[in-house]
């Protein structure tokens, strides 16, 4: 249950759902005329991928998708979050469009609303085609018009169905793992390059709204993850630490959408490497947006640290649960992230797109049970907390469970779990974990089983 002992309730019309992403479940990634996404080339870089794996199969869900939307209908889901791969609607992410590709992502809209599941579909989540990146990728300036004429594709195609959707998924990830330490695709290590980057892809997050505005009839917004930084003393120098990793991870990304300005905390960050953007970048990018989503896994304790250039902090490990990936396991952080989102940004309208937890998960016992009972502490926590912000005036209206399927954690291939329901990697067979009973009875009861031990 949350830090207070007030009754866990959400409005009548919450959303609930659950959320993927292309490359972690499609598999099937060059069938029916798609090209190749940067993700494919750096899952084949030596060194790179834990254990060697690939997304090739993952969750194969490019063949199971009719299946895995029933999965979604039995466990009561009111929205499904997934993404498009942009390179299976256009092989040279530019130009020729692949009709099979499109194809696919029409039919599984249609299948959603068959059963009453809202579709919400993401633009890009870190799968840059292959071509695109080989002209530069999100360090060219001209990808903010390939990405508004690849979104007017999927206006075109979708929107008679698709009512809400998000431009990119976590810009911050693909800076800073892509283009700043190399640790997820395409790898580069490069100081000069990451804020580049950024403002590119925030360029092309701008030119997708233009282009909806003109051609789009329902809504639009943008998904960030936020982790909020708590400083590890009141020392000056931890002060500053923690201003400087707010601003590099968090208000990078929502200070230009909704305010019209980067961070000054930046440009000491990143010194000569940050550049003098123009005003009509800056204009561009502050396009309004009709929802905002908000990824968040856990917070950080921060301190100085002169050794870790450029941001010149680091981590304060706490006596606390932590999750396989090494993430705190700290609920009063997602409260105080949506509060200080209804404090900043005049209170948006916030959907929670992503939220969930890797725990190792015990064998199938005999009678088919899989439990994981840190998974499900997890999210009872973190729902008690979306309650909490709710509670305190944040415009919450939906939370999406992450993740739907065990899948490919990108470069910690398939060693990490976040799934509700556990994948078989070798037979491709679902099972509905505890996490996921409790999600289904969560949705049926609109969180009122929370009240209950």
């Amino acid at each position: 249950m949350s830090g207070t002992s007030q009754r866990v309730q959400f409005p009548a019309d919450f959303l609930w759902g659950a959320a993927t992403s292309a490359y972690q479940i499609e598999g099937s990634p060059l069938a029916d005329g798609a090209g190749p996404s940067i993700w494919q080339r750096f899952t084949r870089t030596p060194g790179m991928m834990a254990n060697g794996d690939t997304g090739d199969v993952a969750c194969d869900h490019y063949r199971r998708w009719k299946d895995d939307v029933a999965l979604m209908k039995r466990l009561g889901l009111k929205a499904y979050r997934f993404s498009i791969a942009w390179a299976r609607v256009l092989p040279e992410g530019r130009g020729r469009v692949n009709d099979r590709g499109l194809d696919f992502y029409s039919r599984l809209v249609d299948e959603l609303l068959r059963n009453d599941i809202m579709p919400l579909p993401t633009l890009f989540h870190w799968d840059l085609p292959a071509m695109l990146d080989d002209r530069g990728g999100w360090l060219n300036p001209d990808v903010a018009s390939w990405f508004a004429d690849y979104a007017n594709i999927m206006y075109a195609k979708l929107d008679d169905r698709v009512q809400q959707w998000a431009t990119l998924n976590e810009p911050w990830v693909v800076t800073d793992g892509g283009y700043l330490h190399g640790a997820l695709a395409p790898g580069h290590r490069s100081k000069y390059e990451a804020p580049i980057a950024s403002h590119n892809l925030l360029r092309a997050h701008g030119t997708a709204v233009q282009a909806y505005r003109a051609n789009g009839k329902h809504r639009i917004g943008i998904v960030v993850n936020i982790e909020p930084k708590y400083a590890a003393s009141q020392s000056a120098e931890d002060l500053a630490a923690v201003k400087r990793a707010d601003a590099y991870m968090n208000r990078q990304y929502l200070d230009p959408v909704f305010l019209g300005a980067y961070p000054d905390e930046l440009q000491d960050i990143f010194d000569d490497a940050w550049p003098s953007w123009p005003a009509a970048d800056l204009a561009l990018i502050k396009q309004p947006i009709d929802w905002l989503g908000v990824n968040y896994y856990t917070r950080n304790v921060t301190r100085f640290d002169a050794n870790n250039y450029p941001l010149r902090v680091a981590s304060v490990k706490q006596d606390a649960t932590y999750t396989e990936t090494g993430w705190e396991v700290f609920a009063q952080g997602l409260t105080d992230t949506l509060a200080w989102i209804k404090q900043r940004y005049g209170n948006p309208p916030v959907y929670v797109t992503e939220n969930g937890a890797a725990f190792y998960d015990p064998p199938q016992a005999d009678d088919g049970v899989i439990d994981d009972p840190l998974r499900v502490n997890y999210f009872r926590k973190h729902l008690a907390a979306v309650s909490d912000a709710i509670g305190q005036g944040c415009d919450v209206r939906g939370y999406m469970a992450w993740s739907l399927l065990d899948n490919l954690e990108w470069s910690l291939g398939f060693s990490k779990r976040f799934g509700i329901v556990h994948v078989d990697f070798a037979t491709q067979q679902r099972t509905i974990k505890a996490s996921g009973k409790l999600y289904a009875n969560v949705i049926a009861s609109n969180g009122d089983v929370l009240n209950h031990a």
